[in-house]
C-alpha cells in the first residue's frame, strides 16, 4: 500500500478536456511525462504521440499505457518529425522550451482548425502574483489531505517516476506579450497552484 500526494497538473486536466474537441482524429502531447494526460487524450482520439526528452520518463508511460492508441517518442519536440494534428496539448513543460520557437513549432503543427492547450508555469513578478501563490500554499494543503490515492499495478509504476522539472523563467506578462504576436485570439487565464492555462485555436 502506498499514498501519494496529488499532482497539481492532473488537477487542470479536466479543465483542458473541456477546451479540445469531443473527438479527434490525431492528437499530440508534448512534454508527456509519465502518459497520465496522453491516456486521457486516447479516449477521445484515434491515435495519439506522447513526447519527452526523458528516455526513463518515458519507459514508465509505456509501462502504463498497454493497450491505449498512443506512440510514446524519446526526443526533443522542437526536433523530431512529427506529423499535423487536431488536438495538441503541452502540461507544465513550455517552460523547459524556448518559449517563441516552441510556440511556432506547436502552431505549425496544428490542422485548420485545430486546438492548442498548454497549462504552464510561470514566475511570479507582480503583487497579484505573489497573493495568488500565499493563497494556494493552504488550498494546496488541503487538496494534498483530500487526494492522498491508493496505487496499485501499473499506475503505480507509471506514477512513481518523477518527471525532471525546470522553474518557470517567464513572467506571466511576457507570456501574454509573445502569445499575442505568436498565437493572435489566443485565451490566457491565470489559475491557483501557480499555473496558467493557454487555448488556441487555428
Amino acid at each position: 500500500m502506498r499514498v501519494l500526494a496529488w499532482d497539481h497538473n492532473a488537477h487542470y486536466h479536466r479543465t483542458l478536456l473541456r477546451r479540445l474537441p469531443a473527438r479527434v482524429s490525431r492528437a499530440l502531447d508534448i512534454g508527456c511525462g509519465t502518459g497520465d494526460f496522453a491516456r486521457r487524450l486516447a479516449a477521445r482520439a484515434d491515435h495519439v504521440d506522447a513526447v519527452d526528452r526523458s528516455a526513463p520518463t518515458v519507459a514508465a508511460a509505456v509501462a502504463a499505457t498497454a493497450g491505449k492508441s498512443v506512440r510514446f517518442l524519446v526526443g526533443d519536440a522542437l526536433e523530431l518529425p512529427l506529423d499535423r494534428y487536431d488536438a495538441i496539448s503541452c502540461l507544465a513543460s513550455i517552460h523547459h522550451l524556448p518559449f517563441g520557437p516552441a510556440v511556432e513549432r506547436l502552431r505549425g503543427l496544428l490542422t485548420p482548425g485545430g486546438t492548442l492547450v498548454i497549462l504552464g508555469c510561470y514566475r511570479e513578478e507582480t503583487r497579484s502574483d505573489r497573493w495568488l501563490s500565499l493563497a494556494a500554499v493552504p488550498a494546496n494543503v488541503a487538496m494534498g489531505l483530500g487526494h492522498a490515492v491508493l496505487l496499485t499495478g501499473n499506475r503505480r509504476s507509471a506514477l512513481g517516476h518523477r518527471a525532471p522539472v525546470l522553474p518557470a523563467s517567464m513572467t506571466l506578462a511576457e507570456i501574454r506579450t509573445e502569445a499575442r504576436r505568436l498565437l493572435p485570439g489566443a485565451i490566457i487565464r491565470r489559475h491557483l497552484f501557480w499555473r496558467y492555462t493557454l487555448v488556441y485555436r487555428a
